[in-house]
């Protein structure tokens, strides 16, 4: 199996910044993509940012130029860096990772989700 540990987030202020970090481990034969969703209440899960093994990324419109993704392939880790976050990034943060197992085939994984809060 492959897990994800998720760390970071938390309650800022508008204009403050935050980083997540996420850490994929188990028997994983190789990794596609490391990214980053998020879900606010009431609404559907959306990408934030992805980053393949390449190095090839893509940000969602709302968060270029704010947003920063970055990964280790090495230590298995993808990390989010959030500047001038805004109310309206508030949302629990996924983290996900296209991974094959041993034997088996490329599919999705998730981590448990960590609460982002913006509010004065």
């Amino acid at each position: 199996q492959v897990q994800l540990v998720e760390s970071g987030g938390g309650l800022v202020q508008p204009g403050g910044s935050l980083r997540l970090s996420c850490a994929a481990s188990g028997s994983i034969a190789s990794i596609n993509a490391m990214g980053w969703y998020r879900q606010a209440p009431g609404k559907e899960r959306e990408l934030v940012a992805t980053i393949t093994t390449g190095g090839s990324i893509n940000y969602a419109d709302s968060v270029k130029g704010r947003f920063t993704i970055s990964r280790d392939n090495a230590k298995n880790t993808v990390t989010l860096q959030m500047n001038n976050l805004k109310p309206e990034d508030t949302a629990v943060y996924y983290c996900n990772v296209k991974a094959r197992e041993y034997f088996s085939t490329v599919r999705d994984y998730w981590g448990q989700g960590t609460q982002v809060t913006v509010s004065p």
